[in-house]
């Protein structure tokens, strides 16, 4: 670290603790059952469980852990003012030890290096999620104890890069590809275990590694709504609905697609249909697409009145990796839904592939089948009725077996 940069950061951490010493925040970290095994998790943030499908995954994880009697000390590479009190206080009323920057009983500041070395004696996993979160504190945390690393990738970063480089051939993005290349092996070879989302990453993943680390596939849990009590027939329904977290570019893309070669061709043929776009963090590019059969709502708090509503759920994904949060949603809620190749991946979609999956290149296509689905009570049916089987890999128990097998 440059001597203009250890001078800044020491200024920010004397600020805060003022800050902190005005507000009297005392934390003891060490208040728990010191006879569970203990894993401490970092991410970027502390998970938005109810903003984006990376964060709700990681918030089920969590939950297993915590049902199995682990002590789970979750940290955040967040700035200070960046930590939210819904969700810090959500995971600690779960029963967890939340990082928040605070001091110890002697007025010393414990940041996120000193949080590590205060837990490290009672953690026998770190369970470190994304590939820049893994790549940063992988080897500060292996000095401070004896831990297994576990590289949670949450998606395979450089192949849906790759993906979208492809398509597009622009430079800056044949650079971040490269880039995530680089980290996503380092990461795999110095873990000990390594968790892609989907067997399709996986099976990416494998065939790039000199060494070959124990692997073992954690998909999302999705487990069907058999008591959704206002689940609506076909008859009570209109409209489409996409959803969506505006941080991950991929989405951001599809909202542009659906708009912009999508939705006019749907208007000719139903003038009366509306698409409502929700999802948190909309850039104004999304936001300007706002009007009155295109509705771009952003966070929506619950969303089951929107899944229930609904006729057709819709994901033109052009690219993408690992699995796709809001095609489980949808099939949460037995929605019927229209997608890409690249979006239906992770899912078995059979016997009902056909009427849900179209060519991202070819929007006459995809329109037609979004009428099929919307007009044909019979087709809409089929599919809302396969939804529970296709969600059977995605059950908690089979969920948790993954996890557990982890932390053998």
């Amino acid at each position: 670290m440059s001597m203009d940069k250890a001078l800044k950061l020491r200024y920010k951490n004397l600020k805060l603790h003022r800050k902190l010493l005005k507000a009297e925040k005392y934390i003891d970290f060490l208040d728990f059952d010191e006879k569970k095994r203990g894993v401490l998790i970092i991410d970027s943030i502390v998970p938005e469980y109810d903003r984006d499908s990376g964060s709700r995954r990681l918030f089920h994880i969590i939950e297993i852990m915590l049902k199995r009697n682990f002590n789970v000390f979750l940290m955040a590479d967040s700035k200070e003012y960046k930590f939210k009190k819904k969700y810090c206080e959500a995971y600690r009323n779960l029963g967890a030890v939340v990082y928040e920057p605070a001091l110890d009983k002697n007025n010393k500041l414990i940041n996120r290096k000193r949080f590590i070395k205060i837990v490290s004696p009672h953690i026998e996993f770190a369970w470190l999620h994304r590939p820049e979160i893994f790549y940063k504190y992988y080897s500060f945390v292996k000095k401070s104890s004896n831990t297994k690393l576990v590289f949670d990738m949450v998606d395979f970063h450089y192949l849906r890069l790759k993906r979208e480089w492809e398509r597009s051939k622009e430079p800056l993005i044949e650079k971040e590809m490269d880039k995530y290349l680089q980290i996503e092996l380092h990461n795999a070879e110095m873990a000990d275990v390594v968790i892609p989302i989907t067997e399709e990453d996986k099976n990416e993943l494998f065939p790039l590694l000199h060494k070959k680390p124990k692997m073992i596939v954690v998909g999302n849990i999705h487990q069907f709504k058999k008591d959704n009590l206002n689940f609506k027939n076909f008859n009570q329904r209109e409209n489409i609905l996409f959803i969506g977290s505006f941080l991950h570019k991929p989405n951001i893309d599809a909202v542009k697609y659906l708009h912009a070669s999508i939705f006019p061709i749907l208007l000719k043929k139903i003038p009366a249909l509306k698409i409502e776009i929700i999802g948190s963090y909309a850039p104004q590019e999304i936001l300007d697409l706002n009007s009155e059969n295109f509705r771009v709502l952003g966070f929506v708090e619950d969303i089951s009145e929107y899944f229930n509503s609904a006729k057709i759920f819709v994901a033109p994904l052009a690219y993408g990796a690992g699995i796709k949060g809001k095609i489980g949603q949808s099939l949460e809620f037995g929605l019927p839904l229209v997608t890409t190749e690249k979006g239906a991946e992770g899912f078995d979609f059979s016997p009902t592939k056909e009427l849900m999956v179209a060519p991202i290149d070819n929007p006459t296509i995809f329109v037609e089948k979004i009428i099929a689905l919307y007009t044909n009570e019979k087709l809409w049916e089929s599919v809302s009725e396969n939804a529970e089987k296709i969600l059977e890999p995605f059950s908690l128990d089979k969920i948790e077996a993954r996890v557990i097998e982890i932390l053998q």
